[in-house]
């Protein structure tokens, strides 16, 4: 398992939960629009967390943090994630996972064995547009399908969300994937922001007015639609 940053301290990115998030490297996506292209393209990189120092830090948490949230890249890349889980929860934490949803059956089986508390799935665009939209090897979509038909029989508590750029989205996406969805628990449409650490440049965000009407798109599909970064 390797670590290439540490956030000690976040209150946003575990719903309802105080926790730490970790950051691993490499990803079999190339989006755009990503926000940790180091973490991507650069992968791995030099300065990793050392995984006992890791430990070491999440020892002296307890009673602070309830959890640890888990991102990249994409952690199911990681060979022996699992492991690394068991001994999170071992320490009494909850874990949240972020995954582009590509390894369905690694993420059945973390959730079979109750090691995943929360997920989080990026839905990249509509099907129709998918594999443009994420920089993905063709047939990607159809693993992306299996994950998001899993998580629709409610094995886990989940959220998908979908990182909105002027450049790939508009309206009838989102009845795409207000279809593709139905039924969804909650979903998150994000407003896009440039971090300085984008794997292509000159993409911009929305309108205010843009991602409340595609908001209201996909509400008839799903029963929680919400939006981030909007103010």
């Amino acid at each position: 398992m390797q670590i290439e940053g540490l956030q000690k301290l976040t209150l946003l990115d575990f719903p309802g939960r105080v926790a730490c998030t970790v950051f691993t490297p490499g990803c079999n996506f190339r989006c755009p629009f990503c926000q940790n292209a180091s973490l991507v393209i650069d992968a791995p990189l030099v300065g990793a967390q050392d995984i006992e120092e890791f430990f070491s830090f999440l020892s002296k948490r307890k009673g602070i943090l309830d959890g640890v949230a888990i991102t990249g890249g994409e952690p199911l890349l990681q060979k022996d994630i699992d492991a690394f889980i068991e001994r999170v929860r071992d320490m009494g934490f909850q874990v949240k996972l972020d995954t582009n949803g590509s390894f369905p059956d690694i993420l059945k089986d973390l959730v079979a064995r109750k090691l995943v508390d929360y997920v989080a799935v990026d839905i990249k665009n509509a099907p129709s547009k998918y594999e443009m939209t994420a920089g993905c090897a063709s047939g990607m979509l159809d693993r992306v399908r299996k994950t998001v038909s899993f998580l629709l029989t409610d094995a886990v508590d989940y959220e998908f969300r979908t990182t909105v750029v002027s450049q790939f989205h508009e309206a009838e996406d989102f009845r795409e994937i207000g279809e593709w969805i139905q039924g969804a628990k909650r979903y998150f449409l994000q407003k896009f922001e440039d971090s300085g650490e984008i794997i292509e440049s000159g993409l911009s965000a929305v309108t205010k007015e843009d991602m409340e009407l595609f908001a209201e798109t996909v509400r008839p599909y799903v029963s929680e639609v919400s939006l981030r970064g909007v103010y």
